[in-house]
């Protein structure tokens, strides 16, 4: 049994146990959340298909802790110029652990 759910701007496939990184959320460490932006559901032979979403699909999921990803350095050189400027970011994400698909 899994199901693909859409978080934030992506769209992941999960079943029970799952562990993903999606785009942070506001919630805290700890809590638990409902996703119910559930796209397409599957259970052997049985596909569901929402249009665009399924109503009576719900993810269980817990918030396991939030994490920054390693620093992304980019770097602009104007030649014969002298001029350098570097920039860096550090994308930021929120794990979650799958704990129930309940239909």
């Amino acid at each position: 049994m899994y199901a693909i759910v859409k978080i934030g701007n992506s769209q992941f496939k999960v079943s029970e146990g799952d562990t993903i990184e999606a785009d942070r959320l506001q919630e805290k460490e700890g809590k638990n959340i409902k996703l119910d932006k559930v796209l397409l559901f599957s259970k052997g032979n049985e596909v569901r298909i929402g249009q665009p979403y399924l109503d009576d699909v719900k993810i269980e999921a817990s918030v396991v802790r939030h994490v920054a990803d390693r620093k992304v350095l980019a770097v602009k050189h104007r030649k014969r110029k002298n001029s350098t400027r570097t920039v860096g970011q550090r994308h930021k994400y929120t794990t979650l652990n799958i704990t129930k698909i309940s239909v």
